[in-house]
Formats: structure tokens, C-alpha cells, sequence
């Protein structure tokens, strides 16, 4: 571990962020450009402590975990991740897995969504990021462990509620987008990958899954138009919108309200329901 490259390197890296970046308001005049300690902070989800001993060349090494919540918040591109894990004393992650370090430039765009869902996917359908409307739509998915990491494996095996969110009628079509998207994903990841371990175990659980799976049906599928159903509000009909990265690993999808619907209002309710029923 270089103590002090890993000290320049965060401060550096908090001075050239404004708060506009990472989706902060600007707060009270700052005496210093940049983010303060407790933002970036507050943006890995770890004491201010902690953080400023980091910058202090006193802190203990950090855990990777620690490193991907610091690369997250400074908004690091890949190669800046693995510089950080490397001064840090760690292995740079394994780059032909499936990504889990936001796109800045889809962090960015997705910072600025406040007034739609929107929520951030990896290739393997894990979600990286969702906003508040999202996870009132959609229930929290972000920090989900194991399989359940998996929008294929909720859908096909894990998680009945996943079903929930759309109508009877679309759930054919949501299944062949998901087998489709995942064959892709082993394609380009390998069979001996978490592309190709996904696969196998839903194989073995899911006769749903086996089936679609035997066909060989190879797309990355997002409905350009999809029903959302909400337990509170009902159904939601949405444009799907999504904005990939160059190298297509991960995309931003926003719901926008369909031209002649009542989404828009529905929407707004949303905001208003929260996480919270009318009954509680």
C-alpha cells in the first residue's frame, strides 16, 4: 500500500468533482473547490473519519469493497479504478467480468433524472443504480446478494414479486428478453464466466428458462414500450428509453410517461407513495 499516492490521488480526485457532478446541490460557499470530505463520504457510504485518515496517509488499508465504493463516488473511470485498487495494494478487478463500476458518463445523465424512473444495469441485468422513483416502482434492488443480484434469477427462480411488475400478458415476452439477453452475455463473457454460471444454475431450477434456453435466441432486448403495474397506483404505461456505453456492458434506462396515457399523473403520485402504502 503507497500511502501517499493513495492520499494525493483522492484529494485530487475530490477537488476536480463539483457537487453538480454527483448529483448534489452547490450548499453553502466553499472555501475549497471541489467536494468536501464528508460528501465523498457520504457518496461511499463510510464515516467522514475514515475517509479523511485516508487523506491523511493514517488511515488502515482499505478492503476492496471499500476501494469500489470510493471509486463509485469519485465517479473514477476503469483505468483510474485500477490505479486506485493498485496503490491501495490490491489487484486491479478482473476487467472480463461484468462491470460493476458505473460509466461516468452514464452517472452523469442518470444524476439529472429526478422527475422519472431510471435506474442503471449491468450486461448481466444487475441493477447498479436506481433512483427514488425506481425503487418505489420497482422495490430496492441495489444492494441484493448472490444470485438474487440477477434480474434473470428473480425473474425465472428467485423472487415471485418480480412477476408483480408486469401484466400476466407481458411475462412471455420479458422471459425471452431475458434468456435472449443472457445467451449474449455468455457469448461475449464465456461459458466459464458469471455469465455462464447464471445460466447453468437457472437451467437446472427453472423449466421456463431450460426451454427458452434451447432455442438459442441471442439479443439484447429492451421493449420500447412496456405496462408497469404498482400495487398502489396501478398500471403505468412508459416509453423505455435506454443509453448504453461504448462497449455496451451497461445501460441507462428511463420510463417516460407514454404520449396520450394518464402516466404522467401516475408518475407523479409515485412521488408522492413512496415506499409507503395508503394503508400504513
Amino acid at each position: 500500500m503507497d500511502r501517499d499516492a493513495l492520499a494525493d490521488f483522492l484529494r485530487r480526485h475530490r477537488a476536480s468533482l463539483q457537487p453538480s457532478d454527483v448529483g448534489l446541490g452547490p450548499g453553502t460557499r466553499r472555501r475549497a473547490p471541489g467536494l468536501r470530505r464528508e460528501e465523498v463520504a457520504h457518496l461511499a457510504t463510510m464515516s467522514t473519519d475514515y475517509y479523511t485518515r485516508l487523506e491523511q496517509r493514517r488511515g488502515p488499508q482499505p478492503s476492496t469493497q471499500m476501494l469500489t465504493a470510493l471509486a463509485r463516488a469519485l465517479r473514477l473511470t476503469t483505468d483510474e479504478r485500477d490505479y486506485l485498487f493498485r496503490i491501495a495494494g490490491h489487484a486491479a478487478p478482473d476487467r472480463h467480468t461484468a462491470s460493476t463500476l458505473v460509466s461516468p458518463a452514464l452517472r452523469r445523465v442518470f444524476d439529472r433524472l429526478d422527475d422519472t424512473p431510471a435506474l442503471i444495469i449491468s450486461t448481466l441485468g444487475e441493477t447498479l443504480e436506481q433512483n427514488a422513483l425506481a425503487v418505489t416502482l420497482f422495490g430496492d434492488d441495489v444492494g441484493r446478494r448472490g444470485w438474487e443480484r440477477y434480474e434473470a434469477y428473480r425473474w425465472f427462480v428467485g423472487d415471485a414479486r418480480s412477476r408483480a411488475h408486469y401484466p400476466a400478458s407481458y411475462h412471455p415476452q420479458q422471459s425471452r428478453a431475458l434468456a435472449s439477453g443472457l445467451r449474449a452475455a455468455v457469448g461475449e463473457m464465456g461459458s466459464a464466466s458469471v455469465a455462464g454460471d447464471l445460466a447453468a444454475v437457472l437451467v437446472a431450477r427453472s423449466d421456463e428458462f431450460r426451454t427458452l434456453w434451447e432455442q438459442q435466441v441471442v439479443a439484447r432486448r429492451f421493449a420500447d414500450r412496456k405496462t408497469l403495474l404498482h400495487p398502489e397506483v396501478g398500471a403505468i404505461e412508459v416509453d423505455c428509453q435506454a443509453l448504453f456505453t461504448e462497449n455496451r456492458s451497461q445501460a441507462l434506462l428511463v420510463l417516460t410517461p407514454r404520449a396520450g396515457s394518464d402516466a404522467t399523473e401516475k408518475i407523479r403520485l409515485l412521488a408522492v407513495v413512496g415506499t409507503q402504502s395508503f394503508g400504513s
